[in-house]
């Protein structure tokens, strides 16, 4: 089946999902406020790394409707509320957000674009689902963490790296002041999860 543009559910699955990624960045920008004051530097670099990331999706998705210039385009959508009053329950809704878009709803926007004759959007959705994912887990990988009071301490010698200066410490905690630039304790990560910062994270 192929259908135009401007009469298909793929036009306003597009302004749904410009609508969703616009609005998860604010969250992230705000959630990493929230970890700012809590002295979690490591986690409101997270929030802002997403947060650019779910900025740069957003475009692309806004880019597929510039042939819709001028117009105002009526959607009907469901999104989600998460304004809570700690890092781990900003982290938990975020991992869930995350993991719904790319389980749930992107899979079955690709799907309809692919049916009404839209691939190349489809295949925007699929690839933008797989990225969905991986926040999915690097949310959830640091919400178990501070669950588990194992954001600075782990039960077997590891190397710490201190995000202002990049000063390494090895030890089974992280250091309370960092020796080197005197920074406080939330700007130390485990080394092993730096690449966050710049990447994708997988636990295989």
């Amino acid at each position: 089946m192929s259908i135009e543009f401007s009469k298909s559910e793929t036009k306003i699955n597009l302004l749904r999902s410009f609508a969703g990624e616009s609005q998860a960045r604010n969250r992230y920008d705000f959630a990493a406020d929230l970890a700012k004051k809590q002295n979690m530097y490591f986690i409101q670099n997270i929030f802002k790394l997403t947060a650019h990331q779910e900025q740069q999706h957003a475009k692309v998705f806004y880019d597929f409707l510039k042939q819709c210039n001028g117009e105002n385009i009526m959607i009907d959508a469901a999104y989600p509320v998460g304004n809570y009053d700690t890092i781990e329950e900003l982290l938990a809704d975020a991992r869930h957000n995350e993991d719904e878009e790319h389980s749930v709803v992107y899979p079955s926007f690709a799907k309809t674009a692919m049916e009404e004759g839209f691939p190349t959007i489809a295949r925007a959705w699929e690839d933008i689902a797989a990225i969905e994912g991986e926040h999915s887990l690097r949310f959830g990988t640091f919400e178990e963490l501070l669950r588990a009071d194992r954001m600075f301490k782990s039960d077997e010698e590891i190397e710490w790296i201190c995000l202002n200066c990049g000063y390494i410490h090895r030890g089974k905690e992280a250091p309370k002041v960092c020796p080197v630039c005197h920074h406080a304790q939330g700007y130390f990560v485990p080394f092993k999860y730096y690449k966050f910062m710049y990447g994708t994270y997988s636990k295989a």
